[in-house]
């Protein structure tokens, strides 16, 4: 399983590391070959986070011809709901990929057959901004449902919605869940089960599908 997490400006380190780490684990316990790959829409590029000096390196460009999985995390920075407009609030930083070829590469990822597209928290308000998921089910932070019901997302209050090639998750922690619950569909409840007592954390919540 080759897996890409896309870093940009202003994400949530947690959103990434959290599924990162659990991803590669996977590959740990098993027999499985699992790549994970820390790209951005640019390229090879140190991409600072939301969270102070806080960066990460990104090793290569997102390519979703060469990845059976990517995972796109949300944003951290200022929630009160004055900073609506203020360039280090969430919404901001999430609108500013709408500025890069972020939106493009993610339509192509949606659009290719036997590719996943996960989310953490306000990951899939970037899709829903960007107008590529509307009609279909996702969930995302509690405090961005809105956001996803006003671009004609169907919002979800659960901490991780199935929608085949679309899976995202809820708040922050959920990555842990996500990335379990990806082992689990992709490599089975038994590479799950050894990650989960690898780390140390039982995933939470009830996976929603439309069925």
């Amino acid at each position: 399983m080759r897996a890409q997490i896309v870093l940009f400006n202003g994400f949530d380190p947690l959103d990434a590391i959290a599924p990162y780490e659990v991803l590669l684990a996977g590959g740990m316990v098993s027999d499985e070959s699992v790549e994970v790959e820390l790209v951005s829409a640019e390229g090879a590029r140190v991409v600072p986070s939301g969270l102070g000096p806080l960066s990460l390196h990104a090793s290569g460009q997102l390519r979703p011809g060469h990845a059976d999985l990517i995972v796109l995390p949300g944003a951290i920075g200022r929630l009160t709901e004055e900073a609506g407009t203020a360039d280090d609030s969430i919404p901001a930083i999430l609108r500013r990929t709408l500025e890069t070829d972020l939106p493009a590469l993610l339509k192509e990822a949606l659009d290719r057959p036997g590719l996943t597209v996960a989310t953490v928290c306000g990951g899939s308000m970037v899709l829903a901004m960007a107008e590529l998921i509307e009609g279909r089910p996702a969930t995302s932070h509690h405090l961005g449902l809105d956001v996803l019901q006003a671009t004609g997302t169907l919002p979800i209050d659960a901490r991780i919605v199935d929608d085949g090639n679309l899976v995202s998750s809820g708040n922050v922690t959920s990555g842990l869940d996500l990335g379990l619950y990806l082992l689990e569909r992709e490599l089975g409840p038994r590479v799950a089960l050894a990650v989960e007592r690898l780390i140390g954390h039982e995933r939470r919540g009830t996976v929603w599908r439309d069925t």
